[in-house]
């Protein structure tokens, strides 16, 4: 870890000249777990290790705090977002291939928009970044779900010895793989996730917004943000190999969805003391 990476995880600031300037902020207390719905899962809140020395846009690796909130424990599904098109709150979208539209597997091929309605639609939203990395990847920064071994079609539906899908060619219906870290499926391979939060190229560039406590991304992944054209997906998926769902993984994409591409996503929710 770097020496901005340190100070900003500490709570300093650091000036040009290397000198601390500013004295460290009241640490954050994370809040108690509630009683979850039996379809989420508690994330309890906590300082975590962000990003990954792999790649360019996962540097600097830093300690960011997210406090406790729920979260799917399963990648939304072909049937929930035909409730939501029934509800007449979602647009009508999905795939564009065969074999992926049966009832328990993930819906894939929404678009940024499409996936925040229907979040709001279950009363929650999407999760930002920095929540989904938590919940991925634990206090430590482990770079998978399950910890730090290599994945493999047992763990995750990704890509393995060149077959898409763990040799289906294709999603599988949710929880099809054991559960991982909280109780949660899915968040390595299967489909990839959209998250709330617009790209920036690394974690210096993006600055104060991606630091920190509670961080939510450059205009906190409002629906528009000026100067920046593209959202994040994460977790990989079962069209591309296991390093592509290691949890500091980030893949930016237009939220409009152009070109197209088997997008999906899970929802988040906030604990009432933290809205």
């Amino acid at each position: 870890m770097n020496r901005l990476a340190i100070f900003q995880a500490s709570g300093w600031l650091l000036a040009a000249s290397g000198v601390a300037i500013a004295a460290p902020q009241p640490q954050p207390q994370p809040l108690p777990c509630p009683a979850a719905p039996a379809e989420m899962a508690c994330i309890p809140g906590g300082w975590f290790v962000r990003g990954s020395r792999r790649q360019k846009n996962e540097r600097p690796v830093m300690r960011v705090f997210v406090q406790t909130f729920l979260l799917d424990r399963y990648e939304v599904t072909n049937a929930d977002y035909r409730a939501c098109i029934k509800a007449g709150r979602c647009r009508r979208a999905g795939p564009n291939y065969r074999g992926f539209s049966a009832p328990r597997q993930p819906i894939v091929g929404v678009n940024w928009y499409d996936a925040r309605d229907y979040c709001r639609y279950r009363a929650g939203r999407l999760p930002s970044e920095a929540e989904w990395e938590r919940a991925a990847r634990g206090d430590d920064g482990d770079r998978y779900p399950w910890g730090n071994r290599r994945p493999s079609c047992r763990l995750a539906v990704i890509k393995a010895a060149r077959i898409n899908g763990c040799g289906r060619g294709k999603t599988w219906p949710v929880g099809s793989r054991p559960p991982q870290r909280y109780g949660l499926y899915d968040m390595a391979g299967n489909s990839w996730e959209w998250v709330a939060d617009w790209y920036s190229p690394n974690y210096h560039i993006c600055g104060a917004a991606c630091a920190g406590v509670n961080p939510k991304g450059p205009c906190g992944g409002a629906d528009e943000c000026p100067g920046y054209r593209r959202k994040i997906v994460k977790g990989g998926s079962w069209y591309w190999p296991g390093d592509d769902a290691r949890g500091a993984r980030r893949r930016p994409h237009v939220p409009a969805n152009r070109p197209f591409h088997h997008f999906g996503f899970r929802c988040a929710r906030s604990l009432p003391a933290n809205r």
